[in-house]
C-alpha cells in the first residue's frame, strides 16, 4: 500500500509560521517515506472562507517549497459524502438533535464539578439524547437551531476499546469519552471538522497524519469514528506547536508572524526555517 500523507489548511485566514513548521515538517518526512504528498482545503465554514486565502495557501507553500499531488481536495465539493457518514450513525441510533443555547450550555455547567473536555469546554448535558423523534421533529419545525450530536455512550459501547498508533510513542488508548457528546454537524452543515477529517483521510488514502500536538487528544474522537464506519486509522504524528514569546499558540490574527507579511519584509524560505527550529 502507497504511503500518502497530507497537509489541510483552512482558508480562513494567513498562513504563519506554525502553519509553515507543520506543512515542512509534514512534507519532510512524507519525502523521507517517499511517499505521496497531498493538499487538503479544509473549507466547511462557508462563513469564514475566502478565495483570496486559498489562493494564498498556495502561493505560500510553493514558496516554501512544498510540492503537492493534484487534485486538491476541497472539503465544501464533498458534503454528500459527509452526509452519508452522518446517516450510517444515525441509522444506528448513535445521533441525536442538541437544541440547547450556549447560556442554557453554560448555566448547567455552573453546577459543581461539572466536567469539562480536553480542550476546557465544558461537557455538553445530556438530557436531550433520549427526546422522542415526534418531539425533536416539532423542535426542528419551528426552526429552532440545533446541532446534530454524538451519543458518545452508545458510541463507545459500541465501539469498544480504542486505541491509535503514535510515532515515537507507540500504541496510546484513545479516550473519546472525554469529550462528550460531541457535535458531527449543524442544522445548516452536514459536517463537522471530526467527522469530515475522518472521511476525507479515508477518501483520499492517507496512511499518516501530521499535525499540531493541539489535536493530540482529538485523535481518540477520531478513531472511534473511524472504528464505527469502517474506516483505516492511520498513523499520527503530533508534532510540538510554535509559540509566541508569551508561550501561547500562533493565531491567524498574528498579522507579524504570516508568512505573507515575513515575505513582503524580506525573509526568505530559510529565514522560515530558522525561525521555526528547522535545519537549512
Amino acid at each position: 500500500m502507497p504511503t500518502v500523507f497530507r497537509f489541510a489548511p483552512s482558508p480562513n485566514g494567513e498562513l504563519h509560521l506554525g502553519h509553515a513548521f507543520s506543512a515542512l515538517t509534514d512534507y519532510e518526512r512524507c519525502r523521507a517515506a517517499g511517499g505521496r504528498f497531498l493538499l487538503r482545503i479544509e473549507d466547511i465554514d462557508r462563513t469564514r472562507s475566502r478565495p483570496q486565502y486559498e489562493a494564498a495557501i498556495y502561493e505560500d507553500l510553493a514558496w516554501l517549497g512544498v510540492e503537492w499531488q493534484q487534485p486538491v481536495r476541497r472539503q465544501s465539493e464533498h458534503m454528500a459524502e459527509y452526509a452519508v457518514a452522518l446517516r450510517q450513525l444515525s441509522d444506528r441510533g448513535l445521533l441525536y438533535p442538541a437544541f440547547l443555547s450556549r447560556g442554557e450550555i453554560a448555566a448547567a455547567a455552573a453546577a459543581p464539578d461539572w466536567p469539562d473536555d480536553p480542550d476546557g469546554t465544558p461537557l455538553y448535558p445530556t438530557t436531550e439524547r433520549e427526546l422522542s423523534p415526534e418531539k425533536a421533529g416539532r423542535r426542528i419545525a419551528t426552526g429552532a437551531p440545533y446541532a446534530i450530536r454524538l451519543n458518545m455512550d452508545r458510541a463507545t459501547a459500541e465501539a469498544g476499546p480504542l486505541s491509535w498508533r503514535e510515532d515515537d510513542e507507540g500504541d496510546v488508548v484513545a479516550n473519546p469519552a472525554a469529550w462528550g457528546d460531541v457535535i458531527l454537524a449543524r442544522r445548516d452543515t452536514p459536517t463537522s471538522y471530526h467527522l469530515a477529517v475522518v472521511v476525507d483521510d479515508a477518501a483520499q488514502g492517507v496512511t499518516n497524519v501530521v499535525r499540531g500536538r493541539d489535536l493530540y487528544h482529538a485523535t481518540s474522537v477520531h478513531v472511534l469514528l473511524q472504528r464505527l464506519l469502517g474506516l483505516p486509522s492511520p498513523r499520527y504524528h503530533h508534532h510540538r506547536l510554535i509559540v509566541d514569546a508569551s508561550g501561547r499558540k500562533l493565531a491567524k490574527s498574528d498579522r507579524d508572524t504570516s508568512l505573507g507579511s515575513l515575505r513582503a519584509a524580506g525573509a526568505t524560505p530559510a529565514d522560515i526555517r530558522r525561525m521555526v527550529g528547522l535545519p537549512v
